[in-house]
């Protein structure tokens, strides 16, 4: 079950709405910016906790209540919310994790409404998932704002009629994030070359999309390891020399892209790289969780 609370600085408000999914939730609520991510440790920690608050008030000059203070009131929630869920998870739920949407209006108003984790089943991280591109853009890429989620409810409505698992944006030709993550591909230093021994480096864009909390991890995680990591988008004609590719959300981690449209990367499998990446992605979020 979904629930939501206004924040304010004396308690928080249970509201009453229509409790189908955080996007018809958000679409309820004042406009303004929001953060989603998920819990590790039994709803004790999130990756990248400072980042995700950061993100809701840089925009807004006034907020109602403090960053510590939002922090304390979310501690609270899921402490009380954890039980009804942690004792029984209903199937695709994962007991004991949340998933959190935190909300700041334009007004400084916060909001937070957590729902059951629903984890991704197995298959998907290990076989991969089919994406398609679209025309549609953010308006303030810089800015999560919550009135894109209602601008791209017809392409979510679109993709899951039709089985797809994300829609990638694009501009001028060039993909450049996807509606609900980032987007990383991998290609041969020389492109016309598909033999073996030849360096691979990591690519994604840096302009015109949002900086996602996740994306610098992964991008942190890649340097670590030696492999270069180079800022350029992938112009939507040049599909086919790329080896791999993958998203990569705070919510879902990183997920392998084997089809983009109607047409396969690379061998049609999760890469070499994105396991390498997936699995250090996987031990670094149980070692560098901050406590809420």
């Amino acid at each position: 079950m979904i629930q939501t609370w206004r924040v304010t600085s004396t308690q928080n408000i249970k509201l009453q709405l229509d409790a189908s999914s955080l996007d018809i939730i958000t679409r309820q609520l004042p406009e303004g910016y929001y953060s989603t991510f998920r819990t590790f440790d039994r709803c004790t920690r999130v990756l990248g906790l400072t980042a995700h608050l950061q993100r809701l008030y840089e925009p807004v000059p006034t907020p109602e209540v403090s960053v510590s203070l939002l922090r304390r009131q979310l501690r609270a929630l899921l402490e009380a919310y954890r039980p009804p869920f942690g004792a029984g998870a209903r199937r695709g739920e994962t007991a004991d994790e949340a998933r959190v949407r935190a909300i700041m209006t334009k007004h400084g108003q916060a909001y937070i409404t957590i729902e059951p984790l629903k984890k991704l089943p197995s298959e998907i991280y290990e076989k991969g998932v089919h994406v398609e591109t679209t025309e549609l853009q953010r308006e303030h890429p810089r800015l999560k704002s919550t009135t894109f989620i209602g601008r791209s409810d017809s392409e979510k409505r679109h993709i899951a009629r039709e089985g797809i698992f994300e829609a990638l944006l694009m501009k001028n030709g060039k993909i450049l994030e996807g509606m609900t993550s980032n987007f990383f591909y991998v290609v041969r230093r020389d492109a016309t070359s598909y033999s073996k021994g030849i360096p691979l480096y990591i690519c994604t864009a840096r302009d015109d999309i949002l900086l996602g909390i996740t994306r610098n991890t992964v991008i942190e995680l890649a340097r670590g390891r030696g492999l270069e990591v180079k800022y350029q988008a992938l112009k939507r004609d040049q599909l086919m020399v790329v080896s791999e590719a993958f998203i990569t959300s705070s919510s879902r981690g990183i997920v392998p892209v084997i089809q983009i449209d109607d047409v396969t990367i690379g061998q049609g499998r999760r890469g070499p790289i994105t396991k390498q990446l997936s699995e250090a992605y996987d031990t670094y979020v149980i070692e560098k969780a901050e406590r809420i």
